[in-house]
């Protein structure tokens, strides 16, 4: 698992930047119908797309979260006065908060099924009726776009998907939330290259090759070996997914 403290400096730039933000921001907002009301980015990371969701519209509230405090410290630079440090887990505000409740890039990092269906049940506890709650799915699957470096990564061990669609709209409907939507969007400026790949291996980015492990260090040597290291794959496609509390009448 990737220390966020240490990758903050880094995270914006090695993951597309603003252009991949701006296709986060617009993919979530339009499953959002709504109007002037509050929002919650919950797991903001460093603002980037929050700040993008807090431009587009005139919300009468904009709020994010984040646990890692260097991503927390940059988000809050990007929206000052609107984030606070807390555990998704464990959301700092009363029920029903929020019209409008953000989860993009979690899930996939919730350390088991407990804890990624307790972030779900935080969303969902701090939406009113009638509001949406919207999130990513599938991560780990979208960057699997069918090129050489994932004929390579294919046999590595598999890690838990916790923002399986499945999994997570069993999580929702548990908590009284109804499917009301999807939208996918392009990671722009995130296609893997064979050698930016080897450099994400040794830095942890991969769960199940841990550094230094012998297993991790064939994947990488036979990454080595792919032709055009430095040529980007095509870019990973995400996927959304929302569900809406139903009106209490």
């Amino acid at each position: 698992m990737l220390d966020y403290d240490e990758e903050a400096e880094r995270y914006d730039a090695a993951r597309g930047g603003e252009p991949r933000a701006a296709a986060a921001a617009d993919a979530v907002l339009s499953l959002l119908d709504l109007g002037g009301t509050d929002l919650l980015d919950a797991g903001c990371g460093t603002g980037i797309v929050t700040r993008r969701l807090a431009a587009a519209r005139s919300w009468g509230r904009v709020a994010g979260v984040d646990l890692a405090p260097e991503m927390t410290r940059r988000a809050a630079a990007r929206l000052p006065g609107a984030v606070v440090r807390a555990d998704t887990r464990h959301l700092p505000f009363p029920d029903g908060a929020f019209d409008a409740v953000v989860s993009v890039w979690l899930l996939h990092l919730a350390p088991s099924d407990a804890d990624a269906r307790a972030m779900v049940a935080e969303c969902a506890r701090v939406l009113r009726p009638g509001g949406v709650y919207v999130t990513t799915v599938d991560k780990a699957a979208a960057h699997n776009v069918g090129s050489d470096i994932d004929a390579v990564l294919a046999s590595r061990p598999p890690s838990p998907a916790r923002d399986e669609a499945r999994l997570v709209a069993g999580h929702a409907a548990a908590h009284g939330l109804v499917p009301a939507g999807a939208a996918r969007f392009p990671g722009l400026g995130q296609g893997r290259s064979p050698r930016g790949t080897v450099a994400d291996l040794r830095r942890g980015w991969f769960v199940t090759l841990p550094p230094g492990d012998p297993l991790a260090d064939g994947f990488a040597a036979r990454l080595a070996a792919l032709p055009d290291q430095d040529r980007p794959r095509p870019d990973p496609v995400f996927s959304l997914r929302a569900f809406r509390r139903p009106d209490a009448g």
